[in-house]
């Protein structure tokens, strides 16, 4: 049974998509404008109910690809971050630690990065994290075009949720946290 709350889900997604920031002449980096972004997550064997879809405005200047996260959210302290790049793929092999749990991740990051990019990758976490010792997750990429009026590097939007509209940081509603947690105990057990 998997007993996981959404902001862990949240927390655990940055980090098996995310690693902490590369030598500036190894980071891909997506063509500026407005990229849909997919996430399909497995948690404990188990897939999440729905993939996550957002919007996200990027400058290419600024862009991490491996830390689609909020501008100024900390990154996770990693020991080890072994990156080998082959053609257009690159594959980041890291050890990071978040909140006292060592995250092992293997990521395969392929694409062009001007209309379209894959991140697969496979996080072990020890100690496991709310019952949870493996994490797997899929993003998909695709460019929309310009960013809408207004926005700025990192600005989301997610369709349906509340506290994410365009050029807002992102702030859960609790109301909206209280029925996605009973969802998930619905749907998975606790």
């Amino acid at each position: 049974m998997l007993r996981m709350s959404s902001c862990c889900v949240a927390a655990c997604v940055l980090l098996v998509g995310g690693a902490p920031v590369w030598a500036a002449d190894e980071v891909p980096k997506r063509k500026s404008g407005l990229w849909e972004i997919t996430t399909q997550t497995r948690a404990g064997g188990q897939a999440m109910p729905m993939p996550m879809v957002m919007q996200v405005c990027v400058d290419q200047k600024q862009d991490d690809v491996t830390v689609d996260q909020e501008p100024g959210t900390p990154k996770p302290d990693c020991s080890k971050m072994d990156v080998k790049r082959s053609g257009s793929q690159v594959t980041i092999d890291s050890v990071c630690t978040h909140e006292a749990h060592s995250i092992a991740n293997h990521m395969t990051v392929s694409g062009n990065m001007t209309t379209d990019y894959r991140i697969e990758s496979m996080a072990r976490i020890n100690p496991p994290m709310q019952g949870v010792s493996a994490m797997d997750s899929t993003v998909t990429g695709k460019w929309l075009g310009a960013c809408k009026p207004g926005q700025k590097h990192g600005a989301r939007t997610m369709a349906g949720m509340p506290g994410v509209g365009p050029g807002g940081k992102f702030k859960m509603d609790p109301e909206l946290m209280k029925r996605m947690q009973k969802q998930m105990q619905e749907q998975y057990g606790q």
